[in-house]
């Protein structure tokens, strides 16, 4: 049977989804994720797969990994799926955001980003089973905690994984045209924080050194840094907690992002350098978590981009590929050397929103993509 042809069936997709998108799992509620992660061991494990559940670590969720049954799986380089099950949004998103079909778009908490393309991936391996067809390589799939805040507990796993397979398929959101991703930006995230001198804010004000005025002209200073090599964005904050006292400390958090990796370093180099004291207000700046650029034009990830656009144009659709910002964990298999193929998953919009959705139509078609792709690399 030709793999491009299984029967997906919409309906059945969207049942499927509904309890994983009604199970809320932001990054930093472990126990939240570890029961998503509990659904997907399940939907896995019913698939005959032999599944291992692999504890957490700094705080985050833990991780399922699950192989399907192949003569060669551990005798050789297989295809690793890899995808995170947490997501942006906190407990009670759904109720504003509930999980919903409306014509020809659903929506969802994470629907997008990225639990549609995860499933979208079972269901791919699943219809391939029922049908009888074994792929050419082994299939291993790995879900992770922590993606959404640049993967600091399970980096080590993924690569470690990555390096016993000989190619990597990443779900995440496919581009608005249906494209995938060749090739990443690099990004740095930072720790600030600034400290101050306390004091009551209504009988003497004067005598206080506020961390909060001092961090609002810092955000302003770093976010003018912004130019067309390196940009630089402050997605988070946090101080104060007595209007009437003028705060003593703020932390706020940085996300640099670049094309080239020399022009990360020196992004890098210039926040650092801003750490000092102003005013009697002391600047610390804490370089975190980092992803590698991933460059497009590995000759490993063009050559399965080719099977992909082949098997794309039997489908009816042109893929295109290309290089984005936006991390991902391809950016460390991909940085690796390893074929990476990304951006695989459904197609939608308003990821990271209250309005986040997927296009319904794009559930079978990624499924048949996917599908295609595992039965070609060999």
């Amino acid at each position: 049977m030709n793999p491009l042809e299984l029967p997906f069936d919409t309906a059945e997709m969207l049942a499927g989804l509904k309890p994983w998108i009604e199970c809320e799992s932001p990054t930093y509620d472990a126990a939240a994720v570890n029961r998503m992660m509990d659904i997907a061991a399940y939907d896995m494990a019913a698939l005959g797969a032999h599944v291992e559940r692999i504890p957490g670590r700094m705080g985050f969720g833990g991780s399922v990994r699950a192989k399907f049954p192949h003569p060669d799986m551990d005798r050789k380089p297989g295809i690793l799926i890899a995808g995170h099950m947490d997501t942006v949004h906190p407990i009670g998103t759904l109720d504003v955001l509930p999980f919903k079909p409306d014509g020809d778009i659903c929506y969802g908490p994470g629907l997008m980003d990225m639990k549609g393309g995860n499933y979208t991936s079972l269901e791919a391996v699943r219809q391939l089973i029922r049908a009888g067809l074994q792929t050419p390589l082994p299939v291993t799939v790995l879900f992770t905690p922590d993606e959404e805040v640049g993967t600091p507990s399970t980096r080590g796993l993924i690569e470690a994984e990555a390096a016993r397979n000989a190619y990597v398929l990443v779900p995440e959101p496919g581009h608005d045209d249906g494209g995938v991703t060749i090739g990443r930006y690099a990004i740095a995230r930072f720790e600030m924080r600034t400290v101050g001198q306390p004091s009551h804010a209504g009988a003497r004000l004067s005598d206080g050194k506020s961390a909060i005025a001092a961090m609002a002209r810092r955000i302003v200073e770093i976010e003018d840094m912004t130019g067309p090599d390196c940009t630089f964005s402050v997605g988070v904050i946090h101080a104060g907690q007595w209007v009437n006292c003028v705060s003593s400390s703020c932390d706020a958090q940085v996300l640099s992002m670049a094309k080239k990796q020399e022009d990360l370093d020196d992004g890098v180099k210039r926040m650092l350098a801003l750490q000092g004291t102003q005013n009697g207000v002391e600047f610390q700046v804490t370089r975190g978590v980092t992803r590698p650029v991933w460059q497009p034009d590995t000759p490993g990830t063009l050559k399965i981009f080719e099977i992909a656009k082949e098997i794309a144009k039997e489908l009816g659709f042109t893929l295109e590929g290309r290089s984005q910002g936006g991390g991902s964990d391809g950016n460390f298999t991909g940085a690796m050397g390893i074929p990476t193929l990304d951006s695989l998953g459904v197609r939608g919009a308003g990821l990271h929103t209250l309005t986040e959705h997927i296009r319904i139509d794009s559930l079978t078609e990624r499924a048949r993509l996917m599908a295609g792709l595992l039965m070609r690399l060999s």
